[in-house]
């Protein structure tokens, strides 16, 4: 017990609370079970320090562990939290419990062995805390962290300030929103920035490094991740590997099932399935019709890498395509908080309801004129006009 409690005054001893992410204010710490989901790299571990730090110090009522490390055979999370309930424990926060063997189950025992304890469980990896979600879903209160937004990357690099909107304001009061921001900064540059390497809060640690961990990350997450929640051999991971590189260098595809399991040379169904680990991973993005079944065995219409970062670190070619660019970065914003479909005309479909053309600075309104509730999103302007609105500002979501 002695040695989790050094390691835990260790981390928040070297953890900063200059710049939090924004989920830390949603968050409902004192319930007695919280789940914070979220991709491999968006700053979940530092949320958990950085709370501790906050509202703990040096403390024996508060421990961290980290299940992503070798344990001695008769390890049992249960008898550590009993332990640390023992002495006098409050507050566990348990981080990459997607790692150990039977986590819901002894999370269950835990919950409900020591109703005073207060527990914070986070897993890399939506998938498996998806799956199995249902163990816990009248337990546990869940969060999910996204990547970080246009808007918390400003306030990483530049220390503004700037609160989130949401979407009517942005569709409805666009105008005085973008005035006001552009008296403080030139979003542009930013933006330029933000869509090459914003997507994961480490790209401020070491920025020439930043795509070399990137890369390290997604293949993490396909070759460890993976194979602990899922039956995979080895052939399953390479063919996991071949199927996202194929899709980075098409994006955004539109999926002829049968060409790509040839060309990879996996078949339909199991393919379908790697499409879906893949977007549960938060590695892909799928955007269907609204009239489409849902499930893995559904062909998508068209499939997106999970961010820009992504798109510039995995993609052979030397530079993305630039359409391609501003349709991921709007559906990765915007579908953090929405749902997105394909229509029948246009680019997007949000809430079913608001139907979205995206393109450059010159777009016209022409494709979607006699569409009711329908917007122009254009990128390389810093103020729009009427229907008329710049991409970077759906950026301010979140």
């Amino acid at each position: 017990m002695k040695k989790y409690f050094e390691t835990t005054q260790r981390l928040i001893e070297s953890i900063s609370t200059e710049k939090i992410r924004y989920l830390y204010s949603q968050i409902d710490w004192n319930q007695r079970l919280v789940g914070i989901l979220g991709a491999r790299g968006t700053g979940k571990t530092t949320l958990m320090l950085q709370y501790l730090k906050l509202n703990y110090g040096a403390t024996y009522q508060a421990m961290y562990v980290s299940l992503d490390r070798l344990f001695l055979s008769d390890f049992s999370l249960y008898n550590l939290a009993e332990q640390f309930y023992k002495n006098g424990g409050v507050h566990l926060f348990i981080d990459e419990v997607h790692k150990y063997p039977n986590w819901t189950i002894e999370l269950k025992g835990i919950y409900d062995d020591f109703p005073s304890l207060k527990i914070v469980f986070s897993g890399s990896s939506a998938l498996l805390l998806h799956r199995s979600e249902a163990d816990l879903s009248r337990r546990a209160s869940i969060y999910r962290l996204h990547n970080l937004s246009f808007r918390e990357f400003i306030q990483f690099k530049s220390d503004l300030q700037f609160q989130p909107v949401n979407l009517d304001q942005i569709l409805m009061g666009h105008l005085p929103l973008s005035v006001s921001i552009n008296q403080q900064i030139r979003p542009l540059v930013l933006f330029q920035e933000y869509l090459r390497s914003g997507a994961y809060p480490y790209y401020f640690e070491h920025p020439a490094l930043f795509y070399d961990r990137v890369v390290a990350t997604v293949k993490t997450i396909i070759e460890t991740d993976l194979p602990a929640i899922a039956s995979f051999t080895y052939s399953s991971v390479v063919s996991l590997q071949r199927v996202l590189a194929f899709i980075a260098d098409s994006v955004p595809f539109k999926p002829n099932i049968s060409e790509l399991s040839r060309k990879t040379g996996v078949a339909r169904d199991i393919l379908l399935r790697m499409i879906d680990l893949l977007v549960r991973a938060d590695l892909l993005m799928m955007l269907r019709q609204d009239s489409s079944p849902t499930g893995y065995l559904t062909k998508p219409e068209k499939l997106f890498l999970h961010n820009t970062t992504l798109a510039w670190a995995l993609s052979a070619k030397n530079e993305p395509d630039t359409g391609s660019l501003r349709e991921t970065f709007f559906m990765n914003q915007v579908s953090s908080l929405h749902q997105l479909t394909l229509p029948k005309t246009g680019d997007f479909l949000i809430d079913n309801k608001y139907t979205i053309e995206i393109g450059g600075a010159n777009k016209t309104k022409k494709q979607i004129i006699n569409i009711d509730n329908s917007f122009v999103v254009r990128d390389q302007i810093e103020i729009g006009y009427l229907n008329t609105i710049p991409l970077w500002l759906f950026g301010f979501l979140y």
